[in-house]
């Protein structure tokens, strides 16, 4: 096989040889449209010699293609087959360029890249669904890419994305705010996966702010417990949740100045409130 993309019967014929049953609970729909693999490069603006992290790589279709493109590439995988193939596979192929590091992305969101700086790498992943949320919550936390091309169910793009004030703005959506601008979203259908998902996926596409911003450890933890209470008014939450905690005093004192108050639900709340914890 040339270092491209992989079609539905190499896919097919790798799935056979290694006896493997993609796996639900991990989110394995492998992507098998060469057309949409593409894609993710070029929206990723990829070059040679550029830093790349990428997520579930699976049986490797966008990996080869992100090698042969001459990046270097950091990739984790939860998935013991699916190591065993890439090492066995892609890694003595390019030992120079390709470090592989089997674990859970929410835990290694860089995929073990050490020296990673704001805006120094990209991020180009077909995202587990089921982790998408946790996983840009870690990668929110800093150091930011420059620019990330993210395979989604388009409803969790739209939540990551979504407006103050509506149902889906939680604290990952503040986060991602603060950070990063939408650039594209590019629709992919089901047929392009083996197998195929029930539900609707994009290509969500997310270049770093020039002057992005993140929350403090401190401020993550609130939004993330006051979000549980997100039916609630923040300022009886905050008290309840935060009894005599004088930095929560200081910024419900505070939230006037974004337009808000005490009585406000969590999902009211704009991004820049939240930096002031």
């Amino acid at each position: 096989m040339s270092d491209g993309p992989l079609s539905l019967s190499e896919t097919r014929e790798l799935l056979a040889r290694l006896a493997h049953m993609p796996k639900k609970w991990l989110g394995q729909n492998f992507l098998v449209d060469g057309n949409i693999v593409r894609k993710s490069l070029e929206l990723g603006e990829v070059k040679a010699g550029d830093k790349v992290v990428e997520v579930g790589p699976g049986l490797g279709t966008l990996t080869r293609t992100l090698l042969g493109a001459g990046v270097d590439l950091f990739a984790v995988e939860a998935d013991r087959t699916m190591v065993y193939h890439l090492e066995t596979t892609l890694q003595p192929r390019y030992p120079a360029t390709f470090h592989l590091h089997e674990g859970d992305a929410v835990d290694f969101p860089r995929a073990g890249l050490q020296d990673a700086t704001d805006g120094s790498f990209k991020v180009i992943a077909n995202l587990p669904y089921a982790i998408s949320t946790p996983w840009m919550d870690a990668i929110c936390a800093g150091p930011h890419p420059a620019l990330m091309v993210l395979m989604l169910q388009r409803e969790a793009a739209e939540r990551l994305t979504a407006e103050v004030g509506t149902g889906h703005w939680s604290a990952v959506t503040a986060q991602v705010r603060l950070a990063f601008e939408r650039v594209k979203v590019h629709p992919v259908p089901a047929q392009s996966f083996n197998p195929p998902p029930k539900v609707d996926s994009c290509l969500l596409v997310l270049r770093r702010r020039a002057d992005a911003r993140r929350l403090s450890p401190r401020a993550r933890e609130v939004a993330r417990l006051l979000f549980t209470q997100r039916r609630k008014q923040v300022g009886s939450a905050a008290r309840k949740l935060f009894p005599d905690q004088a930095d929560v005093a200081r910024w419900l004192e505070a939230l006037p100045a974004f337009g808000v108050t005490s009585l406000a639900r969590p999902e009211t709340i704009p991004a820049e409130a939240w930096l002031t914890l």
